[in-house]
């Protein structure tokens, strides 16, 4: 029986070409997944009927769409996940989904290998075959680009020459990978990490410096997952497209930062993500309201690892599912509502409100109403600084005070100030 490998198909050259040139290499079947997670462009069937005129035995496409945003992509809002403070994950967060449907494909078609376009420097190797390897133990893994020498120019040569049913033009200067959660956008130019974007780099954000009319939305939040705006109930999915539409005018969301690839390398990457920034502004805003201080401090912590395990490639793995268990718990409270005003760039958060919510008026109010017991402080402050205290006795006693930085600067700036006091007297 003739081996099978299924292919991570985009639709694109490189891996309309991979088709024949897996088959020729191996003397293996192809078969073509196709999975959908909000990339836009040509329909499934154009890309499922491409795979089939390329040379694959079958043609596996999935609608991935809510799927995505669902199980992925809120997840990655409720953990925050913002890799270096600033990448929202697009490209990591879309591999798992795509590799469930890998190995799905697999099963069903009776392959023993799974391949990938990815290259040899990069992240979603890892991403794709760590996954690969941990939902099928079994199933071996290729990548033409960098296991079969198939260069750009290769699969250029390969398309003419085959009569291949795909545009051949000159590679477009950027590296592109784009989902609903965002845009990402590499080399070219921008690979010398002194020039600036040029405006033809983004397109899901308009020039925040010229705005139009600022944006006023009201996110609707039910244990930390958004369920509407300005009131209206709307899937995942449908609020992540609204919010890339209505940032993205805004010019919200974009990113531009030298990451630390996981290979070992610093990489300059551009990032569009207006619908995933504008969204996790409002849900830190409303942890910041219904976190218990303590919790919400660990959280940050658990996000980041979360967030670094992710970016990674480690989506199944035990840690990142224990993770999960806690960021799940921490969410029970996280429902009301933020009103944002997008514009130039920015989503400003303008009100709250929650019935969870931690916030007390008549605790926080310095006016009438006050239930605040003030004359609890004294003592509050005397055992929260008492161990500093009990510690700077220590010193004295063991150095006699003259090792004690913090007493000798106490003592210089009194001479200071008592040295300008007498001059002004004098005065």
């Amino acid at each position: 029986m003739t081996d099978r490998i299924v292919l991570a198909y985009s639709g694109g050259l490189d891996t309309s070409v991979a088709i024949g040139w897996i088959a020729e290499a191996t003397g293996a079947e192809v078969i073509a997944v196709a999975v959908d997670v909000g990339q836009g462009g040509e329909d499934l069937e154009t890309v499922r009927q491409r795979a089939l005129d390329c040379g694959a035995v079958e043609a596996y496409v999935a609608d991935a769409r809510d799927e995505f945003a669902e199980q992925y992509c809120m997840p990655t809002l409720k953990a925050n996940g913002l890799y270096m403070d600033a990448y929202p994950l697009v490209s990591a967060i879309s591999r798992p989904v795509i590799v469930r449907h890998l190995v799905a494909a697999a099963r069903q078609f009776g392959a023993s290998t799974v391949a990938h376009g990815c290259t040899g420097k990069g992240n979603d190797q890892v991403r794709f075959e760590v996954g690969i390897q941990t939902l099928g133990p079994d199933l071996k893994c290729i990548a033409p680009v960098r296991d079969l020498a198939l260069t750009r120019d290769k699969a250029i040569e390969y398309a003419e020459r085959n009569e291949l049913p795909i545009v051949t033009t000159k590679k477009n200067p950027f590296s592109i990978d784009q989902n609903v959660w965002g845009r990402a956008v590499e080399t070219g130019f921008l690979e010398d990490i002194w020039n600036g974007p040029t405006k033809d780099v983004y397109e899901y954000t308009d020039d925040p410096a010229f705005p139009p009319a600022p944006d006023v939305v009201t996110v609707t939040f039910e244990q930390g997952i958004p369920t509407a705006l300005d009131g209206r109930s709307l899937s995942a999915l449908q609020i992540i497209e609204e919010m890339n539409r209505r940032a993205g005018a805004q010019g919200i969301g974009r990113v531009d930062i030298v990451e630390d690839r996981l290979v070992g390398i610093k990489s300059r990457e551009i990032y569009e993500a207006p619908g995933a920034m504008a969204l996790m502004t409002a849900h830190r805003e409303l942890e910041n309201i219904t976190l218990e201080r303590e919790q919400a401090r660990f959280k940050k912590s658990v996000d980041q690892r979360w967030t670094e395990i992710v970016y990674d490639g480690q989506w199944f793995s035990p840690l990142k599912k224990n993770l999960d268990v806690f960021i799940d718990e921490s969410q029970k409270y996280v429902s009301g509502d933020i009103r944002m005003e997008m514009h130039g760039g920015r989503a400003t958060v303008q009100g709250r409100r929650s019935e969870t919510g931690l916030y007390d008026f008549n605790l926080a109010t310095y006016d009438e109403g006050d239930a605040f017991d003030q004359s609890s402080a004294r003592g509050f402050i005397d055992i929260f600084g008492l161990s500093s205290k009990v510690a700077t006795e220590r010193d004295l006693r063991v150095a006699g005070g003259s090792s004690v930085d913090s007493l000798e600067d106490v003592a210089r700036l009194s001479n200071k100030n008592s040295a300008g006091n007498a001059g002004n007297t004098g005065a």
